[in-house]
Parts: structure tokens; sequence; C-alpha cells
């Protein structure tokens, strides 16, 4: 078995085969001539920066020693985290998350290291490193003796931002994983905590979880806004909100409103449309106020023309229509319209052809977040069923596999069982290749699925 030479043997042979000095070799590395010396003959500790410096000087790749650096500076030496934290930096830089795990495995078992580990995993997650930081954060919450406290919610917040994506079983997951932890973040995070976890169950179609955790948000926007606006001493936090404080308390009406229309409760999403449409109590008047004033004064019209179509009020539809047609994005207020049509037989031909341009666009593939990919889904689905009740049934065919498609890049479980129960309804009017291409798509999702024993149920 080869042994395999330390990092002081390795420089020493080097400079024995090119001929060099300590001290030529200083010049080279920039380091002096007595540090290149302490390192060779071992009476001085290498750190990551003279090392990546000595690599240089050797033309050799920037990570060469790094798997060594790690058994002798790391492993075999007394812990110093001043010492390895630069070190696990620059493993994040190269890619080397192999050698970060061994270095930082080292300060695991000691609880003393559990807040170094946190703000190391903070810096990250704000400059980028997403998966490196859910490492640290999974790390620092197990260290963590202390189950309620702040430090571990906000690992486990963190943790649920990192792992919400395309994917809706998944980001089911990690809401739940989180749900516990929420009360427990402060005042400032818990508010965009709320707010997160209702647009994720939002995505999810759970409105129960929505109404939930909107009418949390709600409460919470309140008390603080009144501690802003009532209260006799100066109150400054550290923290900083993403959004005005005033935002949170309408957005959470807007979300209630839209779990309680999507649950078929109209009357009271009108209440809650009412709230968010009456804001004259907001005290500010700077830029970003009057931003979202305008803002939620649009969603509250639009949403009260929504409001009374989805109960049937189809004499709202042309001045619905008339109102979208300015706007840049309609792709929500076209769905409502096709849902609309689908739920009281109302035909829309004149408008879905007034809109066809977008329409057609929609169809273009596009990275969008996970609530969108599944309002587009949601929307071919409503299309196809649209098309088959007027019996356009190749485009609405064209219109289901679009669906089918964007369901399965979700895993949307509920929205695939619709559109197969849809084709199926209606496969007798599929041209042989559409059944073949719907067939293979289908059972595709089955293998794929089925090795992971079975789906993970969310919403539709």
């Amino acid at each position: 078995m080869e042994i395999t030479p330390t990092i002081r043997a390795e420089i020493e042979r080097y400079l024995k085969q090119k001929g060099l000095s300590m001290t030529r070799f200083g010049h080279i590395t920039n380091l002096n001539v007595g540090t290149v010396s302490g390192i060779i003959t071992g009476n001085r500790s290498l750190s990551v920066n003279q090392l990546d410096r000595i690599t240089m000087g050797m033309n050799l790749p920037p990570d060469y020693f790094y798997e060594r650096f790690v058994e002798e500076c790391i492993e075999e030496s007394p812990l110093n985290w001043r010492r390895v934290k630069p070190f696990v930096y620059r493993c994040v830089e190269l890619g080397r998350f192999d050698c970060l795990q061994r270095a930082v495995s080292m300060f695991l078992d000691n609880p003393i290291h559990s807040l170094s580990l946190f703000k190391l995993a903070e810096d990250l997650f704000t400059k980028g490193y997403r998966d490196t930081a859910a490492y640290l954060y999974e790390n620092a919450a197990v260290s963590e003796r202390k189950q309620h406290s702040e430090r571990l919610a906000l690992c486990q917040y963190r943790l649920f931002s990192i792992r919400t994506g395309e994917n809706q079983a998944q980001n089911l997951q990690a809401a739940a994983k989180f749900e516990p932890f929420v009360d427990r973040l402060d005042e400032i995070d818990q508010l965009d905590a709320l707010k997160d976890l209702a647009n994720v169950y939002r995505s999810l179609s759970l409105w129960d979880k929505v109404y939930k955790f909107s009418c949390q948000m709600y409460k919470l926007g309140q008390i603080q806004y009144n501690l802003d606006h009532n209260s006799k001493r100066e109150i400054k936090s550290v923290k900083k909100l993403s959004r005005p404080l005033f935002v949170y308390i309408a957005y959470a009406e807007l979300m209630c409103a839209h779990a309680c229309d999507a649950n078929g409760d109209h009357e009271q999403a009108l209440e809650h449309i009412r709230g968010y449409t009456d804001l004259s109590w907001v005290k500010e008047t700077d830029s970003d106020t009057l931003h979202w004033l305008g803002q939620f004064q649009q969603w509250a019209k639009i949403n009260t023309y929504v409001n009374r179509l989805m109960t049937g009020d189809v004499s709202v539809l042309s001045d619905y229509a008339e109102y979208i047609s300015g706007e840049k994005h309609i792709f929500n207020e076209l769905l409502n319209i096709v849902e609309a049509a689908n739920k009281y037989n109302i035909d829309v031909d004149h408008i879905l052809h007034r809109f066809e341009p977008k329409i057609a666009s929609y169809q273009e593939p596009s990275p969008v977040e996970p609530f969108l990919l599944q309002q587009q889904a949601r929307f071919w689905y409503k299309m196809a069923k649209y098309s088959f009740n007027k019996e356009r049934y190749s485009y609405g065919f064209k219109c289901l596999i679009d669906a089918l498609e964007k369901s399965v890049t979700i895993n949307n479980v509920l929205l695939i069982a619709n559109c197969v129960g849809l084709f199926f309804h209606f496969k007798t009017h599929a041209a042989p290749e559409v059944q073949t291409q719907f067939q293979s798509m289908y059972e595709e999702v089955w293998e794929r699925n089925d090795k992971k024993d079975g789906f993970n149920l969310s919403g539709g």
C-alpha cells in the first residue's frame, strides 16, 4: 500500500526537484522565508491562505492538498474554529463539499460551536450557497439543545425556504416539518414565515391551512402595527421586513379571501375583499407604501369581479374582460373565466378569441414558480374540458397533454389524476397517436412514483 506523503514532505521534495531555496520559494509564494522554513520543519501551523499560495507556487490545482489539509491540520490538531472557518469558505468556493463535511464534522459534537455553525450558515445562505447552508443548518439544529430556542426555529425556517421548489410533494413535506417551529420565531421573522407558509399551502390548494396561517399573519401584523404607531416609547428592531408592515395585514385578508372562494364560501370571501379594499387606516406615505396601496386596490377590483363571477353573476363577464384587457399578465384572470364557463355552461369563445395571442404564449416553456406552474396546469386542464364540451377534441387533447406535462413537473398527484380521468372519459375521441402519447406519459409517471413506493398526495 502506497503511503501518501505529508504536505510538508511534498513541499520539501518539490524544492529539491526544482533546486529552489526557501528564500526563492518565499518570493514565488509571497511568503517570508521564516514562514516557509517553519511550515517545512513543522514548527509552524499551516493556514489555508498559506496553503493556497504554496499550491499556486507549485503550479498545482488549488484544492490539490485539501484532503491532506483536513487530515494533518484539522483532524490531528486541537479544535480551532477561527483557523478552520477560512478553509470552509475556500471549500465552498472550490466545490469541495467532501472536505467541508469532514472539517465541520469535528465541531458537531460540541454545543459550544453551534452558534459558529449557525452564523456561517446564515452568511452562506445570504451569499446564495443554499445547499451548503442547508447542511450547516441541519447540523446546527441537531446540536441545538434548547428545543424551543429561536435559533432552532430560524434553522428550520431557512431549511423550509431552501427545500421548497417545483416538486409539490417535497413542498408539502417541507411545510409540514416547519409548521411546529413558526411560533418560536421572533415577530419579524414570523410575519415573513407565515406569509411563506400560506403561499406554499396555496400552491398545494390546502385552503384550510392557507386560512389558518393567514389569520395568524393578520393578528400578528395588527399587533405589530399598533405597537409601531401607538406605543409611547420608540421600538427599534434590528431586523427588517421584506415588505411594509401594513402589507402583511392586507395580504392576510387577500389570502383568506382566496381560501374562502376556493371552499365555495363566497360571502365570507367578499368580507375579506372589503378588508383590503379599505386601507385608509395606513399612516405611511412613502413611495413603497403608495405602490402597495395601488396594488391592493387593483387586486380588490379584479377579485370582486371574480367573486361575483364564481357565484354565477355572468353580467360582470364583459366588464371583467374589458378591465383585464389593459393588463400585461392576465393568466389567472383567463383561468377564472374558463372555470366559470365550465361551472355555469357559459360560452366564452369571444373572450378566448380576443386573448388568443396571449393564450398561445402561455404554452411556451418558461421557468416559473410552483404556484404558477400549478395554475398553468389547471388552466390547460380546464381549457381541455371546455374544448371537449364544445366538441373541439383535437385542441382539447393538446391542452390536456400540456396540463399533464406541467402536473408531472410539479408532481401534483391530484392534477395528474384529474388529467387521466378526463382523458379516459373522452378517450374514444382521441386519435391513435394521441392515445399512444398519453399512455406513454402516464406509464412513465407511474413507473417513477412506483419506485418511490407510491405518490405523495398534494392538492389540486
